[in-house]
């Protein structure tokens, strides 16, 4: 099995166990002298045995990506590498939107009665915006190459 097939598998069981969880909840209690929709039990053995996959998956995917080399180290980097990339772009683009006025468009505008405060923007919204736009084309540069390795390596036991 190649790494992207058990990452999709990762995401299926996920989706799968979160489904099953509302399921359990929806039929836990019911009303005496009624039946249930769905056996409540059942469900927990089916949650139980979703997450005993999942566990096995995600640690297998953990060893790969610890393992599996790219450009400038192993897949495990390239994840951390990518998480604080994110992590700058949100940051800068909030900058950009706060220092143009952007989520506080009304007190930007144009002013009615001299006696109203002026605000005025403490950084360069136009050099924030243009590093948001650089940091998103290296983030989609991090994720194209991560996602031709998950399909080059074979997961490991």
């Amino acid at each position: 099995m190649k790494l992207a097939e058990a990452l999709a598998e990762r995401g299926e069981l996920i989706k799968r166990s979160e489904h099953l969880k509302v399921r359990i909840l929806a039929n836990a209690r019911h009303q005496d002298g009624e039946s249930p929709a769905e056996v409540a039990s059942i469900l927990l053995s089916e949650y139980a045995s979703a997450l005993d996959r999942l566990e096995v998956l995600i640690r297998r995917i953990n060893r790969t990506n610890s393992a599996a080399t790219m450009r400038d180290g192993t897949i495990t980097d390239a994840l951390a590498s990518r998480d604080v990339l994110r992590m700058r772009h949100r940051t800068i683009s909030a900058a950009a939107d706060a220092a143009s006025g952007r989520d506080q468009e009304h007190r930007y505008g144009p002013r009615q009665l001299r006696s109203e405060l002026v605000y005025v923007a403490a950084l360069p919204v136009a050099e924030l915006r243009s590093a948001a736009d650089e940091i998103a084309k290296q983030i989609r540069l991090v994720d194209l190459e991560i996602q031709r390795v998950n399909w080059e390596f074979d997961l490991i036991e």
